[in-house]
């Protein structure tokens, strides 16, 4: 299983939360401590967004891979012609 790298910034000019890579390309989640009243305000909203956020992106991943194989079967189809 792969960890998360997780950081913690106090940084006015980043939001509350942000997911990006590490230098290996791995997910790494920004915890900007500047913002920490309205991360504990919303604390309970921030945890529960796992599952759908999860849906989101495989929906989006879906989506991608359908086009990307109907650009490959049209271009077969274009070839046996």
């Amino acid at each position: 299983m792969t960890e998360v790298e997780f950081r913690l910034v106090h940084d006015a000019e980043l939001p509350p939360i942000v997911i990006t890579m590490n230098d290996d390309d791995q997910p790494k989640v920004v915890v900007n401590d500047y913002h920490k009243l309205w991360l504990a305000l919303h604390r309970k909203i921030i945890g529960g967004c796992g599952e759908p956020l999860f849906s989101r992106v495989d929906e989006m991943l879906t989506i991608m891979l359908a086009s990307q194989r109907a650009d490959e079967r049209q271009g077969r189809e274009e070839v046996n012609e």
